[in-house]
């Protein structure tokens, strides 16, 4: 046996496949004395207190809310992005803990302006704002305001709840670190017969092993380690749930779900709808279980089986340079504007490339209104790599849009739009790789990879989003939820959504307390109602439909410019009805068509 595989170190990693963050900050000591700044200048906003009654007052405190927001913002992402290179690092988790903690300090200066706003003759607001020409820009910010009045709390209850946002936010800190820093899940044996460490950014291709006994020990492995610390997942899940009701509660919403969507004008049936749908598609899914295991040959399909490719072909090693040219490829369609930005963010240091030690796992795009839009990976040289890097990208293209085209307070875009951007370059580069692909064994597997991405997008998140369902209205109904609470709806839904022929392995049963994204309220339906409304996207660009590329790219310039419904149905695809779904599912159908030939 050769010596145990190991991550390197942050510093072994060579610079050229880091992100610039010295973009932001050149040195640790430029952070600190931007920082000194935000504190003594931010006070400052608590002077305009009481004296929003005229435009010149209002469009003073906007300015300043402006520029002293950028700045804080540039300083909260440097700390966040330095310390997920390595939760491990103590200076940089300092240095996050201590902007956290200030960061509800912040907005504390700022609580008052919604409550002296909503307070004031909303005719006399509007006059204001319509008549002023330096306001006009903010017209649709305070359109928001006006609607959320019956949802504003007292200057007081407002400010008590902005001192304590960062004491809220303490569940999902703590999974963080748990998951990312603290746990260890120990070694395995890979496919060469070599002993490795097994990591949540690895985990990925182990389940993908062909060697089955790989696949189960990585899945056993894994889970078994979270099962160890279920009780203290289940109490943070909880904690972080209970937050999100209390927050519902107290801004008189009828539950956490209509809080979560009513500000962006969703209205909650989109949720509801969306989970209905999919429940009564289900036989799709069952269907994909049964082709998959007559494909691979087995007497049981397990859970640990999911996610290996249907159709064997050799293992191919993907550089990030190859994957760089296959998505350019892939997004050729969208015009050479949009190739260039892509190239660009590439050559200037967007993307945090290769795993190291203590490096937050998975993959997400970040950034602040005066920084570029970061990319972390955790490369693998796998397609799927590939498939993420094109994600990830594509809401760092949609950010760098719409920081470009939109002011501050709009450059941010809703949840609800996020993932369309991401999952119309994965659509196009499917699309492309199996219709470039001569080899028929090539091909069917890169079907079966477009059939996972909708399994994963759409139909997983769904699964999930029906578990945050279940969940947030038992503790608003002050039913408490226990480890074994969490474990069994979560092993039934398995056992639903995957059909009679899925052995649903009790292993699975934790799985809950790996997803991070249930630390986000209600986010993870939107990777489904975003596949939906990109498919639509990706077909209109494909079908080289008249504008469907400025359309599209108008789109990603919008922002949170108006509310994501409308936005997306000024582009021509509308959320409020099934249709999106229903069509995505329809793909689904016809993909394992594709695949029925040839086992049949």
């Amino acid at each position: 046996m050769s010596d145990l595989k190991v991550l390197k170190k942050r510093e072994e990693i060579d610079d050229r496949y880091k992100w610039n963050i010295d973009k932001i900050f050149a040195t640790d000591g430029e952070w600190e004395e931007a920082f000194k700044k935000l504190q003594k200048e931010a006070p400052s906003l608590k002077n305009f207190e009481g004296k929003l009654n005229n435009e010149e007052n209002i469009k003073e405190f906007l300015d300043k809310y402006v520029k002293l927001g950028v700045l804080a913002e540039t300083i909260y992402v440097y700390a966040h992005l330095k310390s997920d290179e390595d939760t491990s690092n103590s200076k940089y988790q300092s240095m996050m803990n201590k902007v956290d903690a200030y960061m509800a300090e912040y907005a504390s200066y700022t609580a008052y302006f919604v409550p002296e706003i909503l307070s004031q003759d909303e005719e006399f607001i509007r006059n204001i704002i319509i008549n002023t020409e330096n306001l006009k820009l903010y017209k649709f910010m305070f359109e928001g305001i006006l609607k959320e009045k019956p949802h504003i709390l007292s200057k007081a209850e407002e400010e008590l709840l902005a001192s304590v946002s960062d004491c809220l936010e303490a569940p999902s800190a703590i999974h963080n670190m748990l998951s990312n820093a603290d746990m260890k899940f120990g070694n395995i044996i890979d496919e060469d017969g070599e002993e490795v460490e097994l990591t949540e950014g690895n985990y990925s291709a182990f389940i993908k092993s062909k060697d089955r006994k790989v696949r189960r020990d990585a899945f056993e492995t894994l889970f078994n380690r979270y099962k160890d610390l279920e009780n203290t997942f289940a109490t943070t899940l909880s904690s972080s749930i209970k937050n999100f009701n209390f927050g519902a509660k107290v801004r008189k919403y009828s539950s956490a779900l209509e809080a979560s969507l009513k500000p962006n004008d969703i209205p909650v049936e989109v949720y509801k709808n969306a989970v209905k749908t999919i429940d009564e598609n289900l036989k799709s899914l069952h269907r994909y279980v049964s082709l998959k295991k007559k494909l691979l040959g087995l007497d049981e399909m397990h859970m640990y089986d999911l996610y290996v490719p249907v159709i064997e072909i050799p293992k191919e090693h993907i550089e990030f340079d190859k994957a760089v040219e296959m998505v350019i490829e892939g997004l050729n369609p969208l015009g050479n504007e949009y190739l260039d930005i892509f190239k660009s963010g590439v050559e200037e240091g967007w993307i945090d490339i290769y795993q190291n030690k203590g490096k937050r796992g998975g993959a997400y795009s970040w950034g602040g209104y005066a920084t570029l839009p970061y990319v972390l990976l955790n490369y693998n040289y796998e397609l799927n790599d590939v498939s993420t890097l094109a994600h990830e990208m594509g809401h760092s293209i949609h950010s760098y849009y719409s920081r470009k085209e939109q002011p501050y307070i709009y450059a941010g875009y809703t949840l609800f739009c996020a993932e369309v951007a991401s999952t119309t370059n994965e659509a196009l580069l499917i699309h492309h790789l199996i219709n470039k692909e001569e080899d028929k064994r090539k091909k069917l597997y890169l079907i079966n990879q477009e059939l996972e991405q909708i399994r994963t997008t759409v139909f997983r998140q769904l699964m999930f989003a029906e578990f945050e369902l279940y969940t947030h209205e038992s503790l608003e109904k002050g039913i408490p939820l226990t480890a074994e609470d969490y474990n069994k709806a979560w092993h039934e839904l398995n056992v639903k959504y995957f059909g009679p022929e899925m052995v649903v392995d009790n292993e699975i049963d934790i799985e809950w307390a790996r997803i991070p994204h249930f630390y986000s309220d209600f986010y993870v339906y939107q990777y489904a109602t975003g596949y939906a409304a990109a498919s639509a996207f990706a077909k209109s660009i494909l079908d080289g439909e008249e504008n469907a590329v400025p359309k599209y790219i108008d789109f990603l310039k919008s922002g949170g410019s108006d509310y994501p419904i409308d936005i997306l149905k000024k582009a021509g695809v509308d959320m409020t009805t099934s249709k999106p779904l229903e069509a995505t599912i329809e793909r689904f159908n016809e993909l394992l068509d594709m695949l029925d030939k040839e086992i049949n």
